[in-house]
């Protein structure tokens, strides 16, 4: 097979080229459009999910329905112990810059600029010597009195509501995309549940879509009760088996090539569905064979150069994070599992390392922090990345 010609891609966020499996979101996400663009009520949107199936590509797929609906976009990556306010700034900038080649005032797109200019500016810690202070890149005079009293919830509902006023003025919405969103701190949290909260009451045309790690419905309930209510929530996971196939014939098929039904047997009882292991798989087995159609004989060939990428790209570079006390919880982890990706019982490490619970509470809570496991419910633990377990049940 051409390599030239290979469809498949895996990457970090990268879109694959088949979207297989994610009409449900995509068309709920454009009826939240239509809706909200005529000013009926609509909750903002959070997806949740292990990594690996897809999430930052489907906030970009949403984004981009976005823009083509003529809204402001803008996207941030929350980053943990990061301050909100110049990744939010830097988003919606770009968000009014999208509005601001529809609207016919560029007085009152200026005036808003000053305002997001003087909540971006708040960035700066008091005391801060001018060349220490962030520029924010905004080209306009600041406006004082809005947005800038330092009080992130306050001031958060007073920038959304400058600038979904102005995505009114022309008829359409702002969106706003939080990748990571369980890395956000929790003031910041609490003011962003506070913004969607208000300005849903008051039907303003801005919505957030969040993506993160299946605790975060935890992470919004802890930080304001009636969050529950004000995001509609969807779990994204692995691909079934006829979504899987799609990912992978639909692709093919534009390059006049195939796999047959054994080498989709072995592909998906391999990648488990998960779609970045779909696209490593896929990948490799398209390289590997001579002829088409691709075969379980080119699968089993690839097999172990597909592993190879997944055990340094994607398995690797997050276990190299992890301190000696951290890998031997994660050990731990894998072994009571059987290299599964399910829960297991918190307690249960501490017996299975004969080692007291509270001796093992830092190496949990710092693994908990970079993102490597989740507490899937009370005294339970489990690897944020599929197939984890079993890629560290094959290290010495």
């Amino acid at each position: 097979m051409d390599p030239v010609r290979n469809p498949f891609a895996p990457g970090a966020g990268q879109r694959p080229p088949e979207l297989a499996g994610r009409d449900k979101e995509v068309d709920a996400f454009e009826i939240v459009l239509e809706r909200v663009a005529r000013g009926r009520p609509e909750r903002s949107l959070v997806l949740t999910g292990l990594r690996g199936v897809g999430k930052t590509v489907l906030l970009g797929e949403l984004r981009s329905m976005a823009v083509r609906a003529g809204w402001g976009a803008g996207k941030i990556e929350a980053r943990p112990d990061a301050d909100l306010r110049r990744p939010l700034s830097a988003a919606l900038h770009r968000a009014i810059r999208d509005l601001a080649v529809r609207h016919r005032n560029p007085e009152r797109v200026d005036e808003v600029l000053g305002v997001l200019k003087a909540f971006a500016l708040r960035a700066a810690p008091d005391g801060a010597k001018l060349r220490d202070r962030w520029q924010p890149g905004i080209d306009v005079p600041v406006k004082n009195g809005r947005a800038d009293s330092g009080d992130i919830e306050i001031d958060l509902v007073e920038l959304f509501t400058e600038v979904a006023e102005l995505a009114a003025d022309v008829g359409t919405g702002v969106a706003l995309f939080i990748d990571e969103m369980q890395d956000l701190r929790p003031d910041d949290v609490s003011a962003l549940c506070a913004a969607c909260h208000e300005l849903s009451q008051s039907r303003a045309p801005l919505v957030v879509v969040g993506a993160g790690l299946p605790h975060l419905p935890a992470v919004l309930s802890a930080s304001k009760s009636y969050s529950e209510r004000l995001f509609t929530y969807s779990r994204i996971g692995r691909l079934d088996r006829v979504d899987a196939d799609t990912a992978l014939l639909a692709p093919a098929r534009r390059e006049d090539a195939a796999f047959d039904g054994e080498a989709l047997d072995s592909l998906y009882e391999r990648s488990g569905g998960y779609p970045y292991f779909i696209q490593a798989y896929g990948k490799a087995a398209w390289d590997a064979a001579p002829t088409n159609p691709i075969g379980r004989r080119d699968v089993a060939v690839a097999a172990p150069e597909a592993e190879a990428e997944l055990a340094v790209g994607f398995f690797g570079s997050r276990f190299e994070r992890a301190t000696p006390a951290e890998r031997e919880y994660l050990r731990a982890m894998a072994e009571l599992s059987e290299g599964r990706d399910e829960p297991v019982v918190t307690s249960g490490i501490a017996d299975h390392l004969a080692r007291r619970a509270s001796s093992l509470s830092p190496a949990r809570d710092s693994l908990l922090k970079k993102g490597l496991v989740f507490s899937a419910q009370r005294g339970q633990i489990a690897f944020t990345v599929p197939h984890f377990g079993r890629y560290l049940l094959t290290q010495t």
